[in-house]
């Protein structure tokens, strides 16, 4: 589940904004890229990478030209350029009166694994212990990415929204911050917490783990895009539905009411997003329209 939160909501980019951005060894990228057209109107579908290492070259001639050919970015959502603003919404939404020590929310088994993850992350156990559940779990499931070489300076959101704004064209976004946060402060306690044991659980290696979400997303192979998710989507039905399959049905909705409408849009989600059963691309076809791969 911690793959889900990290990969599903582009405010956690800002949450983990203290990654290192050390440069790796340059490489070329060819990430999945679709178009959605009728006889007047066109929008692109790129699936993105909130963080990403410097050197990773995946702007390619066909994205490029997509970029070109668009009068408009949207993304899932349109970040403040001051972080501590979404951090605000974060802390407005996730800190409750009363709350039980987080070590109590989880089963007795899981509390020294609990601890451990708590200790590695370096925040006060007394600042988690005011938080709800959900904003725990993502402080801690968060964290895991400080000391890897990617940065949000570097995430696609954030290089799309540099180029369309140099090109003196609009930039807006599918949702706002506190409505992405706000599907985790709505799911049920039990699903909080189920979130929370899983990343008690994931003793996994970050930089292992994060490098093969990538090598999936330069290769533009969906289906391991998919597989990367396929076991968590097994842990919270919950999460998933809040996450995922509800806001790709809202995105849906969103392509479908644009299409009616002239013109060329970039549309930039997470990827895992435009990946397995009930992806964006796949509704929208389901949808009647047009949709086409195009890298």
């Amino acid at each position: 589940m911690k793959r889900i939160a990290l990969a599903a909501v582009a405010a956690l980019a800002l949450i983990s904004c203290h990654s290192t951005g050390t440069e790796a060894a340059a490489r070329v990228a060819k990430p999945a890229l679709w178009k959605v057209s009728d006889a007047d109107t066109t929008i692109y579908l790129f699936g993105t990478i909130h963080l990403l290492p410097k050197a990773l070259d995946w702007q390619s001639p066909k994205i490029l030209a997509a970029e070109r050919a668009s009068q408009a970015l949207v993304l899932e959502t349109v970040l403040d350029k001051d972080p501590k603003k979404t951090g605000a919404i974060m802390m407005g939404l996730g800190v409750s009166p009363g709350l039980p020590p987080l070590l109590d929310r989880v089963p007795a088994d899981k509390r020294t694994a609990l601890q451990r993850v708590v200790t590695r992350s370096g925040v006060p156990l007394t600042l988690l212990d005011t938080l709800e559940t959900w904003a725990a779990a993502l402080t801690l499931s968060s964290s895991a990415l400080h000391d890897l070489p990617v940065s949000p300076e570097y995430g696609a959101e954030n290089v799309l929204t540099r180029g369309f704004t140099a090109a003196g064209k609009p930039v807006s976004g599918l949702e706002t911050p506190a409505q992405q946060l706000g599907y985790f402060d709505t799911l049920p306690e039990a699903a909080q917490r189920a979130f929370l044991v899983s990343v008690a659980e994931d003793d996994t290696d970050a930089r292992k783990e994060f490098d093969a979400m990538i090598a999936a997303w330069t290769a533009g192979d969906t289906k391991k895009i998919a597989l990367t998710f396929d076991d968590e989507l097994k842990l919270s039905p919950e999460l998933t539905q809040a996450l995922l399959h509800r806001r790709n049905a809202n995105w849906t909705a969103w392509i479908a009411e644009r299409m009616k409408r002239p013109g060329t849009v970039f549309v930039a989600v997470g990827a895992g997003h435009l990946a397995g059963a009930g992806s964006v691309e796949e509704l929208v076809a389901a949808k009647g329209f047009k949709v086409s791969r195009l890298q």
